[in-house]
């Protein structure tokens, strides 16, 4: 598939730039995830100080992680969540470098972080644009470094929701994001997508609403 075609369908961040724009569109996205708090003695034990927030929002993540010493990078393609972002690290005296951009195509070097998290992000686009996000993710990553992230289970109660626009990608018109392609896999299809990492931890896990079941998963890249 060529690049156009997939920012085609990797378009889901003009609803989040709508919804970063007001106070109540932020309010539930705010305070870091209980995974990434979690997982701070792991990356201290291992002396992880590189890290990357892709899709960061209006920066929880990074904010979280800048404030626990790490050296953080941060992007997402909408331009109010990182304003809004940067604002924020600002009034805390926090350094983080923030760029609106693509997760499709990172700006940054091979191997350059110990640690990418990327929370109810790859997922928005078809099976191509998931595909090169975590071949992105992968690459730079060093060897030996962590993934936390997220992906939508096929128990989610949206699947099959809407029109199929590409192999397990569902569009819901007019439903906010969700106007926007959503991608969805089973246990087997996830392993398959993250094949060039070691699996240290999944888990299918309800969110706030109903019938809102994620995968959440912890893997490694490998040496190679």
């Amino acid at each position: 598939m060529a690049q156009t075609d997939l920012h085609a369908t990797a378009t889901a961040h003009l609803a989040w730039d709508n919804r970063w724009q007001t106070p109540e569109g932020r309010a539930e996205w705010l305070v870091p995830e209980p995974d990434l708090i979690h997982l701070l003695p792991r990356l201290q034990a291992r002396q992880s100080r590189q890290a990357l927030d892709l899709g960061c929002g209006v920066g929880r993540h990074a904010l979280y992680l800048a404030a626990q010493g790490f050296d953080v990078d941060a992007i997402d393609g909408s331009p109010s969540g990182v304003g809004f972002a940067e604002e924020t690290a600002k009034s805390r005296g926090l350094e983080v470098r923030w760029r609106q951009g693509m997760m499709t195509e990172l700006p940054y070097e091979d191997g350059a972080f110990d640690l990418v998290v990327a929370w109810n992000v790859v997922y928005h686009g078809a099976p191509a644009v998931v595909r090169q996000t975590i071949g992105e993710v992968q690459r730079v990553l060093r060897p030996g470094g962590l993934y936390l992230g997220t992906m939508l289970t096929k128990r989610n109660v949206n699947f099959r929701r809407g029109r199929e626009i590409a192999p397990d990608t569902y569009v819901i018109d007019g439903d906010s994001d969700k106007d926007h392609p959503h991608f969805y896999c089973d246990g087997r299809g996830l392993a398959e997508l993250y094949g060039g990492f070691e699996i240290i931890s999944l888990a299918e896990v309800e969110h706030s609403k109903p019938g809102s079941w994620h995968w959440h998963l912890l893997v490694e890249r490998g040496a190679q």
